[in-house]
């Protein structure tokens, strides 16, 4: 019922933007380019968890970033979530063209369809929003890379196995302790891991990088072949050292806020 009367009310009723509050437009083009008007690029968090692949983000998780993605998942602000997903989308095509070398092969017909698994929300988290955010940007981006040329799909098949705490408060270590072992793969859901295409991680936002590195050990165990994760956006800081060297240079490099104790997006699930 709730989320019928969100999809109602974004249709008939006049919208601020999500982003910068102006006036009857659901995102203004200056808020669109913050989300999705800049190639995405690979991130790092700091410190790096074991076991983080590579990750992908369309975005810095700023001040109009930050608004458009609370609309979206805490007051049910629905139409963001195509925009959001063209963001992801980005990110999506930045950790395939990584993996690929270039060659633009993945998700082109060859190895089956890319599929895209989104990081799962807290049950409860799901059922108090009355939509899951995660999914729907998922499928957004799902079908803008399909409008690309791109054979994806979506895949749902992670879920928690048992409940976490809320990260308030938790530093990064505490955090990789909070979720570890706590995301399985759903019963009978390894064989289209291991049968369809490569995979991507997909999220709306990364701090710690936590949930991604403990999705990726679920995705690994059930025999998926992981290229890497995509998010709409991250939580960035000036660094005031260099980045451990994995896989690239020391300029390309982006770390995270030490600054990021709090309440998680999703649900209480750190990230």
């Amino acid at each position: 019922m709730r989320r019928w009367w969100q999809e109602i009310t974004g249709l008939v009723l006049p919208a601020d933007c999500a982003g910068c509050g102006r006036w009857r437009t659901v995102l203004c083009e200056e808020c669109r380019a913050a989300l999705s008007g800049s190639r995405a690029r690979r991130v790092w968090p700091d410190p790096v968890p074991a076991g983080l692949p590579p990750v992908h983000a369309a975005a810095r998780y700023g001040d109009r970033v930050r608004s458009v993605l609370l609309a979206h998942k805490e007051r049910g602000a629905l139409a963001l979530a195509g925009p959001l997903g063209t963001a992801l989308a980005g990110a999506v095509r930045s950790v395939v063209e990584g993996a690929d070398g270039g060659e633009g092969e993945v998700g082109r017909g060859g190895g089956g369809p890319l599929l895209l698994v989104p990081v799962p929300s807290a049950r409860h988290a799901v059922a108090a929003r009355g939509h899951d955010p995660g999914r729907r940007i998922a499928l957004a981006a799902a079908g803008a890379l399909r409008r690309a040329g791109l054979s994806v799909r979506t895949a749902a098949v992670l879920r928690q196995r048992r409940a976490v705490a809320d990260q308030a408060g938790l530093d990064a270590r505490e955090r990789r302790a909070n979720v570890s072992d706590a995301l399985g793969v759903l019963k009978g859901a390894e064989g289209l891991l291991r049968q369809k295409g490569p995979v991507v991680l997909v999220d709306d936002l990364m701090t710690t990088g936590a949930s991604l590195s403990e999705a990726a050990r679920a995705v690994s165990l059930a025999g998926g072949r992981l290229l890497g994760a995509a998010v709409v956006a991250t939580v960035e800081r000036t660094p005031a050292e260099p980045a451990p060297l994995i896989n690239g240079t020391h300029g390309e490099r982006h770390s995270l806020k030490r600054e990021t104790a709090g309440k998680h997006l999703n649900g209480g699930t750190p990230r």
